[in-house]
């Protein structure tokens, strides 16, 4: 499933869920984004761009000024809020 195309300045919620054999673990963020873009990790991974593994991150300013970094997958919603 292909993300949405986030941009500075946009009041988002991300809900990610992680599944266990207990069931379903969730969690959900809300906060202004200040990017979202793909990036490296710092592990290497083969025919990857520039032999890394890049992944999606999002990084986002709370409300009370906190910033979180989340990377974006198959398994993340992305809510657009007002």
């Amino acid at each position: 499933m292909q993300q949405p195309t986030l941009e500075p300045n946009q009041h988002i919620r991300v809900t990610q869920e992680i599944v266990t054999r207990e069931g379903v673990w969730s969690t959900a963020v809300e906060g202004t984004v200040v990017y979202c873009q793909a990036r490296p990790t710092g592990s290497w991974y083969a025919h990857g761009k520039n032999d890394k593994l890049w992944l999606q991150r999002v990084r986002l300013r709370r409300d009370d000024g906190e910033l979180i970094e989340l990377n974006l997958d198959d398994r993340s919603r992305v809510t657009f809020l007002n």
